[in-house]
């Protein structure tokens, strides 16, 4: 079956069994799919084929992960989606980076996503939800089936040359993504090279793809409600998200505009690393209350804030 686009069809009305259900592709994702696919298939035969890669690999994949998740927490989500923190221009830069290389793709089109979402959460024209297409169309379908929404509306902060450049460079980004392993071909011989590349590449972007997706599928699980539509807080993630606290979804969805998304003895590594960055004048919260807000809210206090996604879009 070819990977044509179909501008017309929703494909969450296919069954899971149906082979339209994962090879229909919305106008210009076909990349998506196949970007998706070639890393699953390259880590399963990878992983089958090669030896287990020398130590400092494994060690450089989990470093590189960690950062790639700060990035996308810290810069895409809390600082540009939400507007909840301002990050020094050079910090945000080298965030921003390390989420791109985690497979986070562009900033532009992350932050329209999300925007999206929070607007329409658990509604019909919700891009990823659970509740409005199964479990696998929230978890990765969406991916390259769901219709762009219009950024011109959704990211009109977000124009500057520093944004748009990530979009326009994001394919070499992601080859480096994929690649950046290969520099142990100077070091070791080639098969541990090889490896090095997989746990580097593909390995970690695998595990960072499907950690993501966790948050619209097994965090959105929950009982649709009036407000925060079926978001929950799920502890057990906390390992898979290495504490960077985007599992704690109900929080989020209760205080899009928190910087903080952990409460109490929830971790969030995600908030720890907004303070260090703050004590260093690296970050700045939105205004002078914020801080008192977010850590008077880890103690269990409730506050209500705007949702900073929608404000933004109409403006």
């Amino acid at each position: 079956m070819s990977l044509s686009p179909a501008p017309l069809i929703d494909a969450r009305q296919f069954r899971i069994w149906d082979p339209r259900a994962w090879l229909t592709c919305a106008p210009g994702e076909v990349p998506t799919l196949l970007w998706v696919i070639g890393l699953h298939v390259a880590l399963v035969v990878g992983l089958i084929l090669l030896p287990l890669p020398p130590v400092s690999a494994m060690i450089a994949a989990v470093v590189l992960l960690f950062l790639g998740g700060l990035g996308t927490t810290v810069a895409y989500h809390r600082a540009l989606a939400h507007r909840a923190v301002t990050l020094n221009p050079v910090i945000e830069q080298i965030l921003i980076f390390f989420a791109l290389c985690n497979g986070s793709g562009s900033p532009r089109n992350w932050v329209t996503m999300h925007r999206f979402h929070h607007q329409q959460s658990d509604k019909p024209d919700d891009i990823s939800s659970p509740h409005y297409g199964g479990f696998w169309w929230s978890h990765l379908r969406w991916l390259w089936q769901a219709e762009q929404p219009d950024k011109d509306r959704l990211v009109k902060d977000m124009t500057a040359f520093r944004y748009r450049i990530w979009t326009t460079i994001q394919v070499p980004m992601l080859g480096l993504a994929v690649g950046a392993g290969a520099v142990y071909f100077l070091f070791v011989p080639w098969q541990e090279a090889l490896a090095a590349m997989l746990w580097i590449g593909p390995v970690r972007l695998v595990w960072a793809l499907h950690t993501q997706c966790t948050v619209n599928s097994i965090c959105h699980l929950g009982a649709i409600a009036d407000h925060g539509g079926s978001s929950r807080n799920v502890g057990w993630l906390t390992i898979a998200h290495m504490g960077q606290g985007e599992n704690w979804h109900a929080n989020h969805h209760r205080a899009p505009a928190n910087p903080r998304i952990g409460q109490g003895l929830q971790l969030d590594l995600g908030w720890w690393s907004i303070r260090a960055l703050g004590v260093m004048g690296l970050a700045k919260l939105k205004n002078s209350k914020a801080t008192k807000v977010a850590d008077d809210q880890g103690q269990g206090a409730e506050a209500e804030q705007p949702l900073e996604a929608e404000t933004i879009s109409q403006r």
